[in-house]
């Protein structure tokens, strides 16, 4: 490990939201951090929430005696309230306040972990919407800024603003410059708070029985943010989402080391019907390209014009080679962008033309998945989404 390398500790919990927890670990090891991500179960695998599984590097327990530079509590419920009840990592957070080291939370976490330790007296924080009256009760001034910065302490509102947050981290850890380099490439979103849009062509409506059925293939190295956005707000919209796995263990790896768990492995539900396939991105969909089975069920899909779409690389290493962006205008991550041979809706974040849907980068996700919600249950069922995640 580097001299300059900053020490980051997340701790997970079953009930997690797992965006805030994935979008702060890759966005910080973009940044250069050593993150810890550490469990304060029994056991490293966590039940996050929507149905998600997670992997933690190591047990909180293991670890009591370390010293990081950041300590970052996620939310989610009941996710925060054993964060809050976990007496070890209350110590811990303590003692790197009285040290002057930096402690940040979002979500639920600032009223109910930093705001009952009492590290929030007299600071201004924020939080999600319906914790702000519990965060006053701490003494703390509850301001409704999508990031708040107090002395030590950074905090933060929920999903939709958890790249900003990490990126203020970063900011925080390493200064301005390595800032904008990491929300340079993420792609963040320039006008945050603002009712998210996409560009559409060929209107055409995607029809589905009862709910929605959703196939999310993910590989090693495919880009967990994308990924756990896509899963996360369509499960909150309760469309039924399968996390499908290409290889043999449903355990994978991430772009940023981030471990996922799959509900399935992909051969499984090769001979099923979707309604839609998405793809994340990051290297992951080189890994998509060459599986074979995953080829042929897109273009079935397509041959029976039902919807399909990918995230950042997938439309260049997937979908182009394929056919599958035959006579259609899509967008793609701007390092690859040059490889795709109609070039004219580049710039755009969010791209649907017809049944096949794309966009750009981690930081476009979560509009992304809006927009898919939208094809599938109109626009103000993914406006009160948008909402709800502080979008």
């Amino acid at each position: 490990m580097a001299p300059s390398t900053k020490t980051v500790l997340i701790p997970i919990a079953h009930g997690t939201e797992p965006l805030e927890a994935v979008a702060m670990i890759t966005t910080l090891r973009r940044g250069g951090a050593d993150v810890t991500v550490a469990s304060v179960e029994a056991q490293v695998g966590v039940d996050a929430c929507h149905g998600i599984k997670m992997v933690a590097d190591t047990l909180l327990s293991d670890i009591t005696d370390s010293v990081f530079d950041l300590i970052v509590l996620p939310g989610g419920l009941p996710g925060g309230e054993t964060l809050k009840n976990c007496k070890p990592l209350e110590n811990m957070v303590k003692k790197q306040d009285a040290d002057g080291r930096l402690n940040a939370a979002i979500c639920c976490a600032p009223a109910l972990a930093l705001g009952t330790w009492g590290l929030l007296q007299g600071k201004k924080a924020t939080g999600y919407p319906v914790f702000m009256e519990k965060l006053a009760a701490t003494c703390a001034t509850a301001v409704e800024s999508r990031v708040q910065i107090d002395g030590r302490i950074v905090t933060s509102r929920g999903p939709g603003t958890t790249i900003e947050f990490s990126i203020t981290l970063v900011e925080q850890l390493y200064g301005k410059e390595k800032a904008d380099e990491v929300s340079s490439i993420l792609l963040v979103r320039p006008n945050p708070g603002e009712e998210y849009t996409f560009t559409e062509l060929n209107k055409t409506e995607w029809l589905f029985e009862d709910t929605p059925q959703i196939l999310v293939p993910i590989a090693e190295d495919s880009e967990e943010t994308e990924a756990i956005a896509l899963v996360d707000i369509l499960r909150r919209a309760k469309a039924n989402v399968v996390i499908a796995a290409i290889g043999n263990s449903l355990e994978v790896v991430g772009s940023c080391k981030a471990k996922l768990v799959a509900d399935v492995l992909l051969d499984e539900v090769a001979e099923k019907s979707f309604d839609l396939i998405v793809l994340p991105g990051g290297n992951g969909a080189q890994r998509f390209a060459s599986c074979e089975t995953l080829v042929n069920m897109l273009k079935k899909q397509a041959e029976a014009n039902k919807p399909y779409g990918g995230i950042c690389k997938a439309s260049v290493y997937v979908f182009e080679p394929n056919g599958l962006l035959k006579g259609k205008k899509a967008t793609t991550h701007p390092r690859v962008s040059d490889e795709l041979s109609d070039q004219s809706h580049i710039e755009h974040r969010v791209v649907v033309d017809g049944n096949v849907i794309t966009s750009r980068a981690p930081g476009t996700a979560m509009e992304f998945s809006l927009a898919i919600v939208e094809k599938f249950y109109g626009r103000q069922k993914a406006l009160q989404l948008a909402k709800a995640t502080l979008v």
